[in-house]
């Protein structure tokens, strides 16, 4: 499995806290299953949930959720649409310690794609990466209709 370690590594490159004290961050699998069809291929999907706990961090939370959701956004970027959201795929909870400190547990659902190959008898396994977003929108300013302008605006 290939997020657990990048987003690990996300995260204490892009937060200082975690950077001075890496063992404050814990990461663990749950809820984990393999999703596949009786395809002629052995292929298959792995569907988990990537919990993330920081312990005694005094920092404001934000420091943790922008880098976790710019993560996202390479890593896992159907769990930015509204649909995911209002799944709970990006869940998380807060405890206030005594010292003032905070412990925060993230739970992320995540998958990761496994393509499985035969090749001369043997079994190949690869964990392939997400796909590519679709390309940016533009957004046109004029409308043809049978090769003649009917329109223009401002964008």
């Amino acid at each position: 499995m290939l997020k657990p370690n990048t987003l690990r590594n996300a995260l204490t490159d892009a937060v200082p806290a975690l950077h001075n004290n890496p063992d404050t961050l814990r990461l663990w699998v749950d809820k984990g299953s393999n999703i596949a069809t009786f395809a002629p291929s052995l292929s298959f999907e792995k569907q988990f949930n990537l919990n993330v706990a920081i312990s005694a961090f005094s920092g404001d939370i934000d420091t943790i959720f922008v880098p976790v959701m710019a993560w996202l956004r390479d890593n896992q970027p159907d769990i930015l649409t509204v649909e995911a959201g209002q799944r709970g795929c990006f869940s998380w909870s807060l405890t206030t310690n005594s010292d003032g400190t905070q412990d925060l547990t993230i739970i992320l659902q995540l998958t990761e794609r496994t393509k499985v190959t035969e090749v001369d008898g043997a079994l190949h396994a690869e964990t392939l990466p997400e796909p590519l977003p679709p390309a940016l929108v533009t957004r046109p300013v004029e409308l043809y209709i049978n090769g003649e302008l009917v329109s223009r605006w401002v964008s």
